[in-house]
């Protein structure tokens, strides 16, 4: 859907990586190495994105660090439409209607670290969480994406997660 919209690959890669969280950040030569493309092609988009107003620049040890422009003001949207390309909104709001006690529902894996590889793992924890029916859900999303769709229920030692909802419960203690 969104990748018939923006044409360029590297782009679209660069756009997920940057607004699927907005504490993702990348240099030129990181996100050339994570994309597998050449840093002339990740140069000229970010260099794009950049004088666009999307990407903020700063400097960090010899390194032009990017990041995502969280006051531009389509920044919002362009998050929501990644989220929705990503299928995270669908699965979020499904889990919280009739999943049990939720206490976080995180994104982790691959599109935590902004790579679309077609695998979404969720972390969801919580109590008395019907398991059955999240693993029902699942293969329900996963069919109408197109991407595999993997639930985690206890908490993984993940480098990166993206809490996508967390209890008011959770926030006091």
């Amino acid at each position: 859907m969104l990748d018939s919209l923006i044409t360029s690959k590297t782009r679209l890669k660069l756009l997920i990586k940057f607004f699927v969280s907005a504490s993702n950040q990348g240099h030129l030569r990181g996100l050339a190495d994570e994309f597998q493309e050449s840093t002339n092609a990740i140069r000229k988009e970010l260099n794009q994105l950049s004088e666009a107003g999307y990407l903020e620049k700063s400097t960090l040890k010899n390194k032009i660090l990017y990041r995502a422009n969280t006051s531009h003001s389509l920044f919002k949207p362009l998050q929501k439409l990644i989220h929705t390309y990503l299928g995270i909104d669908e699965i979020v709001v499904q889990i919280l209607q009739k999943a049990g006690d939720i206490q976080e529902v995180s994104l982790i894996g691959d599109y935590a670290e902004g790579l679309d590889s077609g695998r979404i793992e969720v972390l969801i924890l919580g109590e008395n969480i019907n398991q059955a029916y999240l693993l029902q859900l699942a293969d329900k999303v996963e069919k109408k994406l197109g991407k595999n769709i993997k639930i985690h229920f206890k908490n993984l030692n993940t480098q990166r997660k993206i809490i996508l909802f967390e209890s008011v419960a959770k926030l006091k203690a």
